[in-house]
């Protein structure tokens, strides 16, 4: 797998909490990493839906 230019971003988690995302990321056939950003894009879409688009 070639190395990815987008950024890194860490977060600290309780570690049960990880746990569940990751049997949850295994039950969509994602990795971890994928089920957090589906899960960030749709927090983001629905927050633009009631407050606009943001411009960055």
């Amino acid at each position: 797998m070639m190395p990815s230019d987008l950024p890194q971003f860490t977060i600290r988690i309780d570690p049960s909490l990880l746990a569940k995302l990751r049997y949850v990321a295994e039950y969509h056939a994602r990795s971890a990493n994928r089920e957090v950003e589906m899960l960030i894009k749709k927090h983001v879409e629905k927050f633009e839906q009631t407050h606009g688009e943001i411009e960055l």
